[in-house]
């Protein structure tokens, strides 16, 4: 697979990866081993970062979407990331309350579709 591919698989960004991750395909085999026995660059770079988006989003508690509505576009490390959530500004507070509401909405319509399925099945031998 690329590197890129890995580095997705990896959660890490490919740019701070060290050259030779970057340079060639990485084998299934190799990538099952990165991920069972991590060196200490892939350790440190989940630890510290810089970060991709996808993660950033994830430790900041926001959507992909709503990283790149705050403008949020160059990569972030572990501390600057702590800095935001410890002192949150305006966007990330209202970016944090939109994903509780879209998460609050999708168990409602789960919790909706599970009776609906439960009354169905139910009222089916009446």
């Amino acid at each position: 697979m690329k590197a890129e591919t890995a580095a997705k698989k990896l959660g890490i960004l490919l740019e701070a990866a060290p050259e030779e991750f970057r340079e060639g395909p990485i084998t299934r085999d190799e990538l099952a081993a990165l991920m069972a026995e991590p060196p200490e660059w892939l350790e440190k770079l989940r630890r510290e970062g810089p970060h991709p988006r996808t993660v950033i989003a994830a430790k900041l508690g926001i959507s992909n979407s709503g990283l790149a509505r705050s403008g949020v576009t160059d990569p972030l490390t572990t501390a600057e990331i702590k800095a935001l959530l410890e002192a949150p500004p305006a966007w990330l507070v209202t970016e944090r309350a939109t994903q509780a509401e879209v998460r609050a909405e999708k168990i409602r319509v789960s919790d909706r579709d599970k009776e609906r399925a439960a009354r169905r099945s139910g009222g089916s031998g009446v």
